[in-house]
């Protein structure tokens, strides 16, 4: 039976650690943040490997609490201007069996107060990755097309990220998918309510959302030579 995950406790907490995003109001609040986001997420994943595992065989919802699906919560500050210690959302990425070899789409989950959203894709792809997918997709367009000029996929999904101003070096400016050549990142997905991601029809809705872009994840598993 669909069961539901998150509650309005979640999103208290996660506006809360926005408002006190410092390392003493965390570890005074950690037990809120287990209880309330952590632990319901990973449940969350548990629930969404046979589902998953019926889309495709080669990728994974891991429930690990370190090393998993999830997130870690806590941010990365070497390099970035921003100092905040803790993401002020939860989230949760469901990877191809070989992602430690081959780059690799994802399918993507993301909790955050007025911010909910399911997706999927190659989101800042290295280099040579973001070269093979634009030489896939100017030798096989019209599969590319009928992944992600669907009326389905138009209906559900919009694409993320960045592009370039101009045609990538080496390819054609009249490619009938230039547009899409220019992208530096290959992701895309729908956001969703705050009432849906505490509600129980949070998982079928991840599921079926993953089926509609199903089409384009195979896609760029192709252009890396990975199974689907």
């Amino acid at each position: 039976m669909p069961r539901s995950y998150f509650s309005p406790a979640t999103f208290r907490f996660l506006k809360a650690l926005a408002r006190n995003n410092h390392r003493e109001w965390f570890l005074a609040h950690k037990a809120d943040y287990e209880r309330d986001v952590r632990d319901p997420f990973l449940q969350l994943i548990t629930d969404l490997q046979a589902p998953l595992a019926k889309i495709s065989k080669h990728y994974r919802a891991d429930p690990r609490k370190n090393g998993g699906s999830l997130f870690r919560i806590y941010r990365d500050t070497r390099f970035s201007g921003d100092k905040e210690p803790y993401k002020p959302w939860a989230s949760a990425r469901f990877f191809h069996e070989r992602r430690h070899e081959i780059p690799a789409p994802s399918f993507y989950v993301h909790i955050q107060p007025g911010d909910c959203f399911v997706g999927g894709g190659m989101w800042h792809p290295e280099p040579d990755a973001l070269k093979r997918i634009r030489a896939f997709l100017a030798d096989n367009p019209a599969a590319w097309k009928r992944a992600t000029q669907s009326k389905t996929f138009r209906a559900h999904f919009a694409f993320w990220g960045e592009s370039l101003t101009r045609p990538p070096r080496g390819f054609d400016p009249g490619h009938e998918l230039i547009e899409d050549l220019k992208r530096k990142d290959f992701a895309a997905g729908e956001g969703f309510e705050e009432a849906l991601a505490c509600s129980a029809e949070l998982l079928p809705y991840m599921v079926e959302s993953y089926k509609r872009i199903t089409p384009m994840i195979d896609y760029l598993c192709a252009a890396q030579e990975l199974d689907f």
